[in-house]
């Protein structure tokens, strides 16, 4: 029995998305057209794939070792057209839509592709900045093919592999107080902390170190939340609070000296950098090279 790989990218869309409206908007095509693509293959392989009772649509049984082995199948579609258009020379060809998360975006990702990219002429790399959770959203939903992020989210249908280790530092303005200080957490309790926006992983590894010390975020009252880390470490610099940030994203703001660091007692955040990739998928040659390149780099 031949499939029809349209069948299955709607069926896996919907899956990822647990909406057919959701999957259409993200396929391009009307939702009666996704709808159509679903019922064909239901009848085809004589089993009911999707459960459309709840709110959301969910899986049967039948549709998750569906999903788990249509993955795959796409992939191995997406690698053939790859290596189709390559032009014989071996050398690595294609796009790499990468995500990062904004810390290990803001320095780390951009160095590795950079060498990567002068080392492989011939792939066209895209790179997008988002906090953890949207990106690794976007690698389920395969609008991203890999993903390197600060925090380990569970999830069904990905892999995270560990990339670097990043040490998160208190960073203050300088001359402040506790700058070159170990500060005990009660000193902290009367500093304006400035935290980044919830999905962050700086703020999950901080809000995970602070409960092992008995305390939650909410205890420290922080009354400045800021989205980006480049925003978070301009209200630092300028004077409007301190904030946990990671150290590999403020080496050239501590060499230039418009920031300094602190050490809080009892709290020693560090953080791993994952790759995040899609479970059971294979990776075309550019993301394969990509991945073997960084963890080279990275050891």
């Amino acid at each position: 029995m031949l499939m029809d790989t349209r069948q299955l990218a709607a069926f896996c869309a919907v899956v990822e998305r647990r909406s057919f409206s959701h999957a259409a908007e993200r396929l391009g095509v009307t939702q009666p057209a996704v709808s159509l693509q679903i019922r064909a293959l239901e009848e085809r392989l004589g089993q009911k794939l999707l459960d459309r009772s709840g709110r959301r649509v969910e899986p049967t049984e039948a549709g998750l070792r569906l999903y788990r082995n249509a993955q795959r199948v796409l992939a191995a579609e997406e690698q053939l057209l790859a290596e189709l258009a390559e032009d014989g020379s071996g050398e690595v060809r294609g796009r790499l839509a990468i995500g990062a998360s904004t810390g290990p975006g803001a320095h780390l990702v951009p160095l590795l592709l950079g060498e990567f990219g002068r080392d492989h002429p011939a792939v066209r790399i895209l790179l997008k900045i988002a906090d953890t959770q949207a990106v690794i959203d976007e690698v389920a939903e395969r609008q991203l093919e890999l993903g390197v992020v600060g925090a380990l989210r569970r999830h069904r249908s990905l892999e995270f592999e560990p990339l670097a280790r990043d040490e998160i530092a208190l960073a203050v303005p300088p001359g402040h107080g506790f700058a070159g200080r170990a500060v005990p957490l009660e000193e902290l309790r009367g500093e304006q902390l400035i935290v980044m926006q919830e999905g962050a992983g700086v703020r999950q590894v901080i809000e995970d170190e602070l409960r092992r010390a008995g305390l939650r975020l909410r205890d420290l009252e922080p009354r400045l939340e800021l989205g980006l880390q480049e925003s978070v470490k301009s209200a630092v610099a300028a004077g409007y609070g301190v904030a946990f940030i990671s150290r590999t994203a403020i080496e050239a703001e501590l060499a230039a000296g418009t920031l300094e660091t602190a050490r809080v007692a009892g709290v020693e955040p560090a953080r791993q950098i994952y790759v995040v990739r899609p479970r059971g998928r294979v990776l075309t040659r550019a993301a394969e090279a990509f991945l073997a390149f960084a963890r080279e780099r990275t050891t």
